[in-house]
């Protein structure tokens, strides 16, 4: 046959035509490739810190921390059934420390009422949050949660903030804002003095709020916000940082639980509400989402692995849709994944936690 070099060249098939082929005109490659990377970099981060504000070395920094204080259900406000009501985003991890917190203190859809958000940034004038036609706002018919900041916004200001969720109001008058912060909701809800189901212990009882800080800190700083910082950064130190300081934090979640079922021993506290919202998201979402995957729960944490099923089902199936949140990441914060496309797996079954979330 002839040779190599004799030969035809290999044309591309109809199905491969298309495009503007653009190496057939442009005469370097090298410029292509440098002016196309420079253009979307630009862009990418143009965008990324309007979503997520950065740090002059391209490290995340989350404009409204969910740290909490030290706070306490507001004197004023009796506890009456049905008074009470918390908006709450499936995605968001602090939304779901609010839930579990209600759930494990029996007071979900009691005492406190609940509406499961939706996470739409661009049917939501603000914020992303808005009202499906399944969950209407109770308080007053809004489109998005932008419409309910407003009207609880005392005077005829419109709210100047930052439309977030976890947002927990008085529902009675016309409605009022009890607070917008997870920590503070969760803190609140956990108090041995917050009046919960009889068979429902404190979250955050008096002997152990020191303890419970400590370790909510670390928790915090390390793995909630770690995995944001690793997937929000815009630099490859910055990341590297991140993506270390969520496994060290991984590791030492590991080593206690790995001797106690719980974070602080044999009864379930505060800690382990915070943990759980991003134990139950990593391997789904943030292994692969935010880039912290070099470890994952099922494979390198079995002692982490075993008390998330437990939390899990101590919350009880329905608090949180794992198939939901991950459309919602991969869909929704497009500067990290623009074509939108959602990954086949790990689903609920691939992690062994169907008919948990």
């Amino acid at each position: 046959g002839p040779s190599a070099r004799c030969r035809p060249p290999v044309m591309a098939s109809d199905g491969s035509r298309g495009g503007l082929r653009l190496l057939e005109w442009i005469p370097s490659q090298k410029l292509l490739v440098k002016t196309g990377r420079f253009t979307w970099n630009t862009l990418w981060k143009t965008m990324l810190s309007e979503l997520a504000p950065q740090s002059a070395d391209g490290a995340y920094v989350r404009p409204a921390p969910q740290l909490g204080t030290d706070a306490a259900w507001p004197a004023d406000l009796p506890l009456e059934p049905g008074r009470y009501h918390a908006y709450l985003g499936n995605a968001c991890p602090w939304c779901h420390r609010v839930s579990i917190a209600l759930a494990l203190r029996g007071l979900l859809g009691t005492t406190i009422t609940t509406t499961r958000l939706d996470d739409n940034p661009e049917k939501a004038s603000r914020g992303g949050w808005c009202f499906a036609d399944s969950d209407p706002d109770p308080l007053l018919g809004a489109a998005d949660l932008r419409e309910v900041y407003n009207a609880l916004t005392p005077g005829d200001e419109d709210y100047k903030g930052r439309v977030t969720a976890p947002l927990l109001v008085d529902l009675k008058d016309g409605g009022r804002i009890i607070s917008n912060e997870s920590g503070d909701i969760v803190r609140m809800l956990g108090g041995a003095a917050f009046p919960a189901a009889a068979d429902a212990a404190p979250l955050c009882p008096p002997e152990l709020r020191q303890q419970i800080d400590e370790v909510n800190a670390w928790t915090y700083e390390l793995v909630n916000n770690g995995v944001y910082r690793a997937g929000f950064c815009t630099k490859q130190a910055a990341y590297e940082e991140a993506e270390r300081d969520v496994h060290d934090g991984l590791a030492r979640a590991e080593a206690l639980l790995a001797s106690q079922p719980y974070l602080l021993g044999d009864t379930v506290t505060e800690a382990d509400v915070r943990l759980l919202p991003t134990a139950v998201r990593f391997d789904g979402v943030y292994a692969s989402f935010f880039r912290c995957g070099r470890r994952q729960i099922r494979s390198d944490y079995p002692a982490v692995g075993r008390w998330m099923r437990d939390m899990l089902e101590r919350t009880g199936p329905g608090l949180f849709d794992l198939a939901d949140a991950r459309r919602s990441y991969y869909s929704n914060l497009f500067p990290l994944n623009p074509g939108g496309i959602v990954p086949a797996g790990p689903s609920a079954a691939d992690l062994g936690l169907e008919g948990l979330v």
